[in-house]
């Protein structure tokens, strides 16, 4: 299930930004030759020729008028052939890639990103105005509120509520016998109990839950308590106007959030030769989307938009072999007035494609090591082990 959650939530994120190149090199009259689901081998095509559909095979290339539309064997997303981007001389052809001015070009290439930032917005539009778990602490005017609780937030490593059991996320339900309205009074139920032991009742999937605690004298508050972090938290929803905006300022912040963390990862690869411990390859990243997916659609859908926004943010920068890279290129093209020789530009591609592959590598050796055994647990629960 996990692996299956994982490819459809990477398929969607890719295939929705080659559809962006799709249609913008569709709006500038550029064919596009093939939009495949999957990489290739091609398992099947299919494309409209004479106004009938037909059956391509995987061998066939035969130049067709309209877009073959395939799919393939490797189902990792999708790609989009578009005539011409690879450099190749096909200036004289009105349909293809490099006879369209420059501008035309960058839009092309950027359209994928854009339909990234796009998706991440109109997800996060979706979240705000259906509604979403969120602390009721600090947030924007003009929301509802449903299904008030205290949850515990934090946990204090090796504090009493540790050792009882407790986890974060528990509802807390009552204190000593206690119902508590809010964190506040929760704290002070708590408080009051002083150093006696107490029943916390939980709610933890779906089930209630007795857990006794014994207070402790807790050095970093100087006082006695049993290591907890409470806060009011509901299911909040906005206005579809005021959710345009929120959205709109989360994927800014997102964004912004993005660019600092990639940078600061460029940074301690060139000068102090490590990749930091929060970088996670493909494996990393599946397997954190099948612990997002346990906590409901809400949280897949946020973490899905997150990933579209990084989606967009790294494969705009300026890097080669990456959208960002051959924009480059076309504005170097735009101040020389005289594209990049083919040779040196495919050769510069070539080159950051396969350092790029290293780096995947090496973060997904790393991830094996972190992630082997939740791995080997999803394979064994697949097989029926």
């Amino acid at each position: 299930m996990i692996v299956l959650i994982f490819l459809i939530v990477l398929s969607v994120l890719v295939l929705i930004h080659e559809f962006g190149h799709f249609i913008a090199a569709r709006i500038f009259g550029v064919k596009a030759e093939e939009f495949g689901y999957g990489f290739p081998p091609r398992m099947v095509g299919f494309v409209k020729d004479k106004g009938k559909w037909k059956k391509v095979g995987p061998k066939d290339e035969t130049s067709y008028k309209n877009t073959i539309w395939s799919m393939n064997w490797l189902p990792l997303g999708g790609f989009v052939r578009i005539k011409g981007e690879g450099g190749e001389d096909k200036v004289d052809d009105k349909d293809a890639f490099q006879s369209k001015p420059i501008w035309q070009r960058i839009l092309i290439l950027a359209a994928g990103v854009g339909m990234n930032w796009l998706l991440a917005f109109a997800i996060f539009v979706f979240i705000f105005n259906l509604g979403a778990p969120a602390i009721l602490q600090d947030l924007p005017a003009g929301y509802e509120v449903k299904d008030k609780s205290v949850r515990i937030t934090n946990i204090m490593a090796g504090g009493p509520a540790d050792k009882a059991g407790l986890l974060v996320g528990d509802q807390v339900i009552s204190i000593a016998g206690v119902t508590p309205t809010d964190f506040e009074q929760a704290r002070t139920e708590i408080a009051a109990q002083n150093d006696k032991a107490f029943d916390v009742k939980v709610l933890r999937d779906n089930k209630e839950t007795d857990i006794n605690v014994q207070p402790e004298f807790i050095k970093e508050i100087n006082k006695q308590g049993i290591g907890v972090a409470m806060a009011d938290v509901g299911i909040v929803k906005f206005g579809f106007f005021r959710s345009l905006v929120l959205a709109a300022q989360t994927v800014y912040s997102y964004t912004k959030e993005v660019l600092f963390a990639f940078g600061g990862m460029l940074r301690d690869i060139i000068f102090l030769r490590k990749i930091d411990q929060d970088v996670s390859g493909p494996i990393g990243i599946a397997v954190m989307t099948g612990q997002v997916a346990k906590q409901g659609i809400v949280a897949l859908l946020q973490f899905a938009a997150i990933l579209s926004i990084n989606l967009a943010v790294v494969n705009f920068l300026p890097i080669p072999a990456l959208d960002g890279g051959r924009v480059l290129f076309l504005i170097i093209e735009k101040i020389r007035r005289k594209a990049v020789a083919h040779k040196i530009e495919a050769g510069i591609h070539q080159i950051a494609f396969i350092s790029l592959i290293i780096l995947i590598l090496l973060v997904t050796i790393r991830d094996l090591g972190r992630y082997g055994g939740a791995i080997i647990g999803g394979l064994k629960n697949l097989v029926g082990m």
